[in-house]
């Protein structure tokens, strides 16, 4: 495969004084917004609920309680009581188990995959891969459908397909070093958006998040969505809101 290379991409490569970096770009007639995160220099983590226990729902509440956020995005799918449906662990400690067999929804079209948080990278495994190496992960998330595995696109997907929606995810490169969060800020398929992952973004392994409750926080392009109380959380907190 040849990568085809953009100005914004080699960009985000080229500024490593940048822990996040957030650009918009276009592909397949949809426009996207990307944050790269550099996980050996700010520390991801997951966000879920504050110490007495109350879901946080929202950046601002993460903020509230934790300080300034520098990016944050939905990171998993969640029953009415916010609570994950798959596979959740926040600064070691397992929230829910991981969930391997197939089953309704986007979630259950495997294969489904999990995001690992290490100290100093995060990779997106395909579920199954993830049982097999049981990687040490501080946090971890579980969604799906796949959208790459190993380079490749998953099974199900069909190009031109109709089902159109906002969607957000993430890739990351096999050795975690690279991490790109991506949302759509319009409609777009399955096979579009995990072609964004391969094709433009040159990442091998790619998680579908979220495309109901799909938003960003992302202070440095001046945004920050709201809407439905959310799930499980993605992000950094900024220099001053360094928490976890």
């Amino acid at each position: 495969m040849i990568r085809t290379a953009s100005a914004l991409t080699l960009a985000l490569l080229a500024s490593p004084a940048l822990a996040v970096e957030c650009e918009r770009l276009a592909w397949q007639g949809t426009d996207f917004t990307i944050c790269e995160v550099d996980p050996a220099q700010e520390p991801l983590r997951l966000f879920l609920a504050d110490e007495s226990g109350a879901t946080y729902g929202s950046f601002g509440a993460i903020e509230d309680d934790l300080g300034p956020l520098s990016f944050a995005m939905n990171a998993g799918m969640y029953h009415r009581d916010h609570s994950p449906v798959g596979h959740y662990v926040e600064d070691g400690e397992e929230v829910m188990r991981v969930i391997p067999n197939a089953g309704p929804g986007n979630f259950g079209m495997l294969p489904n995959g999990i995001f690992c948080i290490r100290n100093d990278s995060a990779r997106v495994y395909e579920t199954g891969l993830y049982l097999d190496e049981a990687p040490d992960c501080r946090h971890a998330t579980q969604s799906g459908p796949m959208l790459v595995i190993d380079g490749a696109l998953h099974p199900r997907f069909i190009e031109g397909s109709d089902s159109r929606h906002i969607r957000n995810g993430v890739g990351t490169s096999d050795d975690g070093s690279r991490v790109v969060f991506a949302i759509s800020d319009g409609v777009v398929n399955f096979h579009d958006f995990a072609t964004l992952f391969r094709d433009r973004l040159d990442l091998p392994q790619a998680l579908y998040f979220d495309g109901k409750v799909s938003r960003l926080h992302a202070p440095g392009v001046g945004r920050s969505d709201v809407g439905w109380a959310m799930g499980p959380v993605v992000g950094v907190l900024d220099e001053a809101g360094h928490g976890g």
